[in-house]
């Protein structure tokens, strides 16, 4: 009897069960407007024992799962780059059919950041300005280089005219005082590429490169990127690369049509099976690239891949990446300007394209001197940039259960290359160029016979220039990053407690020499100079052995480890209307190492038994006299921000922010002595109130913000000056993104009020900070085709902080036109720059000679016009 009852109250229990907890069979399909299938996307619904089930589409945008689950409850279709939509089911067991359509959301305020913020969260009600670039919208600004897809970015100020690396970038007023990206950093996948972002001659977007394995790039500006990253409180613009969760992949050839370059880029990714999925791709080219070279200068690529094991309560991911490109490197050149310093015309040499010449030529390949260890060498000038990476990393999350969750992420690479870039340190009429050639090298040049060193003919041209050839080795800029951080959610409070964990290893040697060289942007020659009493003092135009026109101060060697510990954490409440956070980080660096200067000493160089006069005074490293580099920093950082959720369309959000950028080599000037070394960090504090709206037909973003930086100097290679300043800057920042049917309109503006606050220059604006950045990107869909074009500018800025010379504003036009052949069969076009405007974004002249009829400057413009056509094929 008591058996009988047993199992009758196990069949009622059952029974129960079946009726609390319902079987449902949810199948679907998930479209755009135009019926075709969004690729990618997932569907999500909380289960009874409250872990999310989910399903993603097929390649036709279907998707089923089965769901244990009391009625009525919530279902949720979503995708990158589209609107969440959320249904309610209320059918209790057996199948039901829900079908989505996604409408695009070109600001991503769906999205999730996972950049540079305490705990991830959608942008709409995160307390951070981000903007979030899928690699779709960065066509339309038809970038060539890296850092041409930052100037699309509102607030982000990229000085793209130095070729694919050797970028100066920032961010809202903050300044550009010494090079690269020194307030800002560049990450892969939530790590540094480089753990300093303004090393002389190895910046991080060097070791960069964009390609088909993006997913989406994300830019904070300010934030909590102080305590999120090192070195990095102007902002965070992280690479995201795909995994695999979208199946399928692409295969591209582009095509220089009016200059010469060749690029292949590839990628797949899919699941495998049993929780794996994998992605990998990317690109190799050859060419002469933008700007005349006589050779191909960028020749190399790029491979990466990943693999990805899900877990029924986390993930574990490996990545590999190998980097070994050639590129030029674009310094300041020859240009001209006439007029006066308020209202100057610049404007290309005869001979000499500002947008379209170069220094290099095929008469400058080479470079021959004394290498890191006094050994004769000779070293390949086409190099140009030429980085050699290799990276091995790991990424694992995991919900440990009770409200605990883990995250890590490591890297190791192993980062070598090489510099090699032309410079202009005097440019002007020939007679002055070599007025100056005899004080350098202390020689009567009265009546001397100026001769091309490849073919032995009178030179008797009006213009030349001295060329300093910045010949450094990256011998070894080997990296290992860790961030671990430890959760805990309670209710609506969430806790983090991490250790970020950095060693970088600088070690670089400039072996720098002097060239005379015609003012010509195709291919100039080389100059010898013989004197009147037929003394020949230079060799193959080569003027010196080490930098003789900067009084021989930069042949150099530096070797140091860089070692940092930086333990942070933060708290954060969310509900349904507010969301807060505080976090705080303290940044403790060990740096040990040591730097050698320069020696000069007479040497037989080629060897014939005769000391030539070039060879009087030739520059090698004093490895003999090391300098020790020995010091500690430490600094604290912190931010507090909150958002306030409106409606389900606005928000409004504020942040207050405090952080720090160390400084590495840049701290000390090449050769001295590096135990005293001052404070090697500066400090900047940011304030930001913004709205965040999303409507029918589009989003926008207003941003507030304020920026004070207290520096205290770094060393300027270009200028050989420690530039020290403290600067306030006050702006208003724009983003927005339209849809009107087939019609779509993209862009952002930055009104930014800067100045410097205190020394000679108290109260100037500081150099090359425009008041007004703008890019405007319209684009119209026909079905499958698209064309479109994109308007990037600013208004004028000085070239010093003296505030004399002045350049002026500029406007860039870019167009693309993409036709679809067949479903998966692409031919695209792309111009940029197509009214080869000069838009100059730095000089080393701080005025001009107003009464001179025109003056030659050295200064650096933006790429000239290119078109190029690209064939792709969707898989």
């Amino acid at each position: 009897m008591r058996k009988t009852n047993t199992i009758w109250l196990l069949v009622v229990m059952m029974a129960l069960s079946s009726s609390v907890f319902a079987q449902v069979t949810i199948k679907g399909r998930i479209t755009d407007k135009n019926s075709n299938p969004i690729i990618g996307a997932t569907v999500s619904a909380k289960s009874s024992n409250g872990n999310m089930v989910g399903a993603m589409v097929d390649l036709k945008g279907n998707y089923q799962l089965r769901v244990n689950q009391n009625a009525p409850f919530e279902l949720k279709a979503s995708s990158m780059g589209y609107s969440a939509v959320t249904k309610t089911v209320s059918k209790l067991s057996g199948e039901v059919t829900v079908d989505f359509v996604l409408s695009e959301d070109d600001l991503d305020l769906d999205e999730v950041v996972v950049t540079g913020v305490v705990n991830s969260g959608k942008k709409l009600t995160s307390s951070v300005s981000v903007s979030t670039l899928k690699m779709a919208t960065v066509e339309l600004s038809a970038p060539r280089t890296t850092a041409e897809i930052f100037r699309t970015i509102p607030g982000i100020r990229s000085e793209a005219s130095g070729g694919d690396g050797n970028t100066n970038i920032t961010a809202r007023g903050v300044p550009i005082s010494a090079g690269g990206a020194k307030y800002l950093q560049l990450q892969e996948d939530g790590l540094p590429i480089l753990l300093y972002g303004d090393i002389a001659f190895a910046t991080a977007d060097i070791f960069l490169r964009a390609d088909q394995n993006i997913a989406r790039i994300e830019a904070v500006r300010g934030g909590a990127a102080s305590t999120m990253a090192s070195n990095s409180p102007a902002g965070l613009i992280n690479f995201i690369s795909k995994t695999g969760a979208v199946q399928g992949g692409s295969l591209s050839t582009t095509i220089g049509l009016d200059y010469s370059t060749y690029r292949t880029d590839f990628d797949y990714g899919s699941s495998i099976g049993n929780g794996l999925r994998f992605h990998m791709g990317g690109f190799f080219r050859t060419g002469e690239g933008i700007r005349s070279a006589g050779y191909n200068d960028n020749i190399g690529g790029q491979f990466k891949a990943n693999m990805t094991k899900q877990f029924k309560k986390g993930y574990a991911r490996i990545y590999f990446k190998y980097l070994n490109d050639r590129t030029s490197a674009y310094m300041p050149m020859p240009i001209a300007v006439t007029g006066t310093n308020a209202h100057p015309t610049w404007k290309s040499i005869n001979g000499f394209s500002a947008t379209l010449g170069g220094l290099q030529s095929v008469y400058l390949q080479s470079n021959y001197g004394l290498g890191p260890n006094g050994e004769r060498r000779r070293v390949d000038i086409t190099d140009g940039m030429h980085p050699v990476s290799t990276s091995v990393g790991t990424e694992f999350a995991f919900d440990l259960g009770s409200g605990f969750e883990i995250k890590s992420k490591s890297r190791f690479s192993l980062n070598s290359g090489r510099f090699e870039a032309p410079f202009t340190a005097m440019v002007g009429k020939t007679s002055d160029v070599i007025a100056a050639l005899a004080t350098q090298t202390g020689r009567d040049l009265t009546g001397a016979t100026l001769t091309y060193a490849h073919n032995g003919k009178p030179f008797t041209g009006n213009l030349a220039q001295i060329i300093n050839l910045f010949d450094t080795e990256l011998n070894n800029f080997n990296n290992f990053f860790n961030d671990t951080k430890l959760n805990y959610s309670i209710d609506n409070f969430k806790l983090s407690a991490g250790m970020f964990k950095a060693y970088q290893k600088i070690n670089m040697s400039w072996l720098w020499n002097n060239y005379l060289m015609e003012v010509k942007g195709v291919n100039a020659g080389l100059i010898d100079v013989t004197m009147a009493d037929s003394t020949k003092i230079t060799e193959s135009g080569q003027t010196s052995y080490g930098p003789l026109a900067w009084g021989n101060c930069c042949t150099v060697q530096y070797d140091a480890d860089y070692s940092v510990t930086a333990p942070y954490f933060a708290a954060s409440f969310e509900n349904d209307l507010l969301s807060a956070d505080v976090s705080v980080r303290y940044e403790m660096g060990k740096v040990r190492g040591n730097g050698s200067g320069t020696s000069i000493s007479t040497i037989d160089m080629n060897n014939d038994g005769i000391i030539e006069p070039i060879e009087e005074k030739v520059a090698s490293i004093d490895d003999a006299t090391k300098h020790p580099v020995n010091y500690d920093y430490n600094y604290l950082s912190y931010s507090l921000g909150a958002s306030y959720k409106l409606n389900e369309n606005n928000a409004v959000f504020g942040r207050f922010s405090r952080g720090g950028s160390a400084k590495a080599d840049r701290i000390i000037w090449p050769g001295a002595n590096h135990l005293s070394v001052g404070n090697p960090k500066d400090m900047i504090n940011q304030g930001e109130l913004g709205w965040k709206s999303k409507f029918g037909f589009g989003g926008l973003y207003v941003t507030a913000f304020y920026a004070k930086t207290i520096e205290e100097g770094g060393f300027e290679a270009t200028t050989q000056k420690v530039i020290k300043n403290n600067y306030l800057a006050t702006g208003l920042e724009l983003e927005t993104a339209l849809k009107f049917g087939d019609f779509s309109l993209r862009g952002g503006a930055t009104y930014t009020h800067a100045r410097i606050s205190d020394g000679d220059n108290k109260g100037n604006v500081p150099r090359r900070q425009p008041a007004l950045m703008f890019n405007l990107l319209p684009s119209y869909s026909i079905g499958r085709h698209s064309f479109g074009f994109s308007f990037i500018g600013q208004t004028k800025a000085y070239t010093q902080d003296v505030n004399q010379l002045v350049i002026p504003g500029y406007l860039v036009t870019n167009f693309f036109v993409n036709l679809a052949v067949t479903k998966d069969f692409y031919l695209s076009l792309n111009g940029n720059n197509l009214f080869n405007v000069i838009g100059i974004t730095e000089a080393e002249e701080g005025s001009i000679d107003e009464t001179a009829a025109v003056n030659y400057i050295r200064g650096r413009s933006i790429l000239g016009r290119s078109i190029s056509a690209t064939l792709r094929y969707n898989f």
